[in-house]
């Protein structure tokens, strides 16, 4: 395999266990796409790349209906959850491929926007992504990223528990061939990719209510035991199961704490093709 192949197959280090649908079935328009949604009128034509099971991509079709929404992702079996979310809100103007985003299979010029959260960490060339990004994008239009930044991710109280997750899930996520600190990079990789219109900026999600914490507390503890991101810490050599089930088992003394405050940053760019 050439080295450009090479970075162009990392594995998605997540997975699509429930778990990981638990956090990204969480997320909407308001609360992971809002330095978008000025940009946005009905009647646009909008890509939503790595949809997942689709919440955003809902949020995003009616703020452009009736304008055509296509959402697109790298695995068939999730498009099934996105699918129906759009049908129980009456969505009719949204359809639904998979994709690859190293190379999109539409024509030059097809898109007003074209939209991608939490995608380029785990992609094996974000540069090319970018790229492909902007080749479907019209003239003048937008193509917008946003990605979290796992090593400026900050927490309290201080939990040796989540300082070993916060090192494993690095070193898994680059061995799978991603950029977990891909939010600081985001502006670095649109200038590479022939972008010179880039505006940046940075929001976060914050985890401090009881509801909040022994969600953010449980999800994570799940996601290190049960799904594909703790199956490739075992097997690439990263952890032991005991040692997952020691850093889940911090996650949920950490959630119990009342004081306890989880900060997730996440980089931002708005670029004009």
């Amino acid at each position: 395999m050439s080295a450009a192949a090479h970075r162009e197959t990392a594995v998605y280090t997540h997975g699509h266990h429930e778990s990981v649908l638990r956090s990204h079935r969480w997320r909407t328009a308001a609360n992971s796409a809002a330095y978008l949604l000025g940009e946005l009128r009905p009647g646009m034509a909008l890509l939503d790349i790595g949809c997942g099971p689709g919440t955003i991509t809902a949020d995003l079709a009616e703020l452009v209906a009736p304008g055509p929404v296509t959402a697109v992702d790298h695995a068939e079996g999730v498009l099934g959850q996105a699918r129906a979310h759009a049908a129980e809100r009456g969505l009719d103007t949204v359809e639904f491929r998979v994709a690859d985003v190293h190379a999109l299979d539409f024509p030059d010029d097809s898109f007003d926007v074209v939209h991608a959260h939490q995608v380029l960490q785990h992609v094996g060339d974000p540069v090319r992504a970018l790229r492909e990004m902007r080749r479907v994008c019209r003239p003048g239009g937008i193509v917008a990223a946003r990605d979290a930044d796992y090593a400026a991710m900050t927490w309290y109280p201080a939990s040796p528990g989540l300082e070993r997750w916060q090192r494993l899930y690095d070193a898994v996520a680059r061995a799978n061939g991603g950029e977990p600190d891909a939010g600081r990079r985001l502006r670095a990789w649109a200038r590479e990719a022939g972008f010179t219109d880039i505006a940046s900026s940075a929001t976060s999600w914050c985890f401090a209510s009881a509801e909040e914490r022994a969600w953010w507390s449980g999800l994570w503890a799940d996601r290190t035991t049960d799904s594909a991101y703790g199956e490739l810490a075992v097997s690439g050599g990263h952890a032991t199961r005991a040692g997952l089930d020691g850093i889940a088992a911090a996650w949920r003394a950490w959630g119990a704490d009342p004081d306890a405050w989880f900060a997730v940053l996440n980089g931002e760019i708005l670029c004009r093709a």
